[in-house]
């Protein structure tokens, strides 16, 4: 496991954004854990999760010429995504995102920030029915731009209805990869790792529900 995996882990369930417990998700599912991107709420929460980003897709290999966020919450993360990438890599490339309602005043259109043009890499939080990935589709393709990739925090490796996970179909139909900073397994991994018992504790259930619902 790479050294930003690990790292991500230790500070996810020290900060309580990953969770232990019974949870009822959307999908009606009980899961015994809960990744909350919400809480990434704070300076120092914020730019970590942007480092974490950076790192995966550096670590990807995969090659795009701008970074998009799709609104609302792709545009805190593609801005700072961006700088992390500078910063810790020395990879200036530009940035966008797109407003849920065109203006017809100001700077006017959909788009703020650089041109959408080239090979796009998409930065959202999480993918679950893959609706917001689908609009983002449609934006780039406008455009006149190609969708190259998508990075996002969590892949839960979950089943939809299908045998495919809702990543799984994106890659499919987009025939694009999307990297993840962590997936379920990584999660599994970590916490057969951790001498802790309490945390122990959980990875039966969590390795019971990844054989029922996972792909």
């Amino acid at each position: 496991m790479p050294t930003f995996q690990e790292e991500f882990l230790k500070f996810v369930i020290e900060h309580d954004i990953l969770r232990f417990g019974e949870f009822t998700l959307k999908s009606g599912r009980q899961s015994p854990y809960f990744f909350n991107v919400g809480l990434f709420n704070s300076g120092e929460k914020l730019s970590f999760l942007a480092k974490c980003y950076a790192a995966s897709i550096v670590h990807s290999g995969q090659e795009f010429d701008i970074l998009f966020g799709p609104a609302y919450k792709g545009i805190p993360l593609v801005s700072a995504v961006a700088m992390a990438l500078a910063n810790d890599h020395g990879i200036n490339k530009p940035f966008c995102f797109n407003r849920k309602e065109i203006k017809d005043h100001g700077e006017r259109g959909l788009i703020i920030g650089a041109e959408l043009t080239g090979k796009v890499m998409v930065i959202d939080d999480v993918i679950t029915a893959g609706t917001a990935i689908c609009e983002a589709s449609d934006i780039i393709a406008a455009k006149g731009a190609e969708l190259a990739g998508i990075a996002v925090a969590m892949d839960r490796q979950e089943r939809g209805a299908g045998s495919l996970s809702a990543i799984q179909e994106i890659e499919q139909n987009h025939q694009i990869r999307v990297v993840s900073i962590i997936n379920l397994q990584d999660i599994v991994n970590y916490l057969q790792k951790d001498d802790g018992g309490i945390i122990k504790q959980q990875i039966k259930s969590i390795v019971a529900y990844h054989r029922e619902y996972g792909i």
